[in-house]
């Protein structure tokens, strides 16, 4: 009786450290173990001691960068081969949590538990010019076209260039535009 309730007893302390026990592997005992137990007069013990691995969780958090977009648009109004920022792009950020798993002091598992966005990349946009620059002759206003000749349109002159107006001169008249001399041309 006294040897059941010590392997009850021994058994009890062992589950408790996370010890398992099969009890269709029964260990065999040992010749040492048999030669003792026979001369103290005892039978010899069939209960082994197996130690389990630790294994160990936590929950680690990390913080992690989330890079911005760059979104490019057509701008008609910008020169063309021109650029603009039309919005600052910002980094975002998120938040990810993981469930790690150690076994004897040595990390053997890694599982992402939950993953949240704390702060939404924001996109760049750059505008980008399409617009065709205007060459224009600095002597008149509105616009001009600067070529080898400039003629009003639905007049009588051969262009190549022509302007409907009417157009003010501001400096030289050099194309002729304004016929009648008040600083106003092609406006008969």
């Amino acid at each position: 009786m006294r040897r059941t309730v010590t392997a009850v007893v021994v058994s009890g302390a062992l589950l408790s450290l996370g010890a398992t026990c099969e009890p269709t592997a029964a260990p065999s005992p040992t010749a040492s173990a048999t030669a003792s137990a026979k001369a103290a007069g005892a039978e010899p013990s069939t209960t082994a001691s197996t130690a389990s691995p630790k294994v160990d969780k936590r929950t680690v958090t990390e913080t992690e960068v989330i890079p911005y977009k760059t979104r490019r648009v057509k701008d008609p109004n910008l020169a063309k081969g021109t650029t603009k920022v039309r919005s600052r792009g910002r980094k975002g950020i998120k938040k990810l949590t993981y469930e790690l798993t150690f076994t004897n002091g040595k990390r053997t598992r890694k599982k992402l538990i939950r993953q949240v966005v704390t702060r939404a990349p924001v996109t760049r946009i750059i505008a980008v010019g399409t617009r065709q620059s205007a060459r224009c002759d600095p002597n008149y206003s509105p616009c001009v076209p600067i070529a080898s000749d400039v003629d009003c349109a639905g007049g009588g002159g051969n262009g190549p260039a022509y302007v409907r107006g009417p157009v003010r001169v501001i400096d030289t008249d050099i194309y002729d535009l304004d016929n009648d001399g008040d600083g106003i041309g092609c406006d008969g």
